[in-house]
């Protein structure tokens, strides 16, 4: 039975499809809840890989950018030992025609080497550290000060690829 009441419908409903009604409802409403649930389990799931995939991503950039950086440190520290006899030549060659073509040949090569990331270690007055230097001997100086450098120690791209040889002050 209905009665129309301003453009409107209304049922009359019993007591007992009431309670039927209540019932489906409750039923539905747990359904919801339970549906509500999972979809929150889901979406947090969900964003977890996503926030992963973006780490392990942004972790694998950082290795391929250290291979990159770090990719040439064999090859260097195999020239290393000719900029040393550069060195050498410079200390030993008087005559200064001579003198000034090693001296260019030199610093072609050392440019050529800053180019790729490497820098002398700082020894002579510099305070002993043994990430940076590896000391040889002591002769009389002031304590723990590098007094001596017997042989450059250089970074690639800030990692020590080979320290610098010194003896100290004691």
């Amino acid at each position: 039975m209905s009665k129309k009441i301003e453009n409107e419908e209304f049922e009359y409903v019993s007591d007992d499809d009431n309670d039927m009604v209540d019932k489906k409802l409750n039923k539905i409403k747990k359904i919801l809840k339970q549906c509500q649930k999972e979809k929150e389990e889901y979406l947090a799931g969900w964003q977890r890989a996503k926030a992963d995939l973006i780490n392990y991503k942004r972790e694998q950039e950082q290795k391929i950018s250290d291979y990159y950086k770090f990719a040439n440190e064999g090859f260097i520290s195999e020239i290393l030992p000719v900029l040393d006899s550069f060195e050498l030549a410079l200390k030993h060659t008087k005559e200064k025609r001579k003198r000034e073509e090693i001296l260019q040949l030199y610093n072609q090569l050392l440019n050529i080497l800053k180019s790729n990331g490497v820098e002398e270690i700082k020894a002579l007055g510099e305070k002993f550290n043994p990430e940076f230097h590896e000391a040889i001997g002591e002769i009389k100086g002031e304590r723990g000060i590098v007094i001596e450098e017997t042989q450059k120690g250089y970074f690639l791209n800030k990692k020590v690829v080979r320290p610098s040889k010194v003896k100290i002050g004691k």
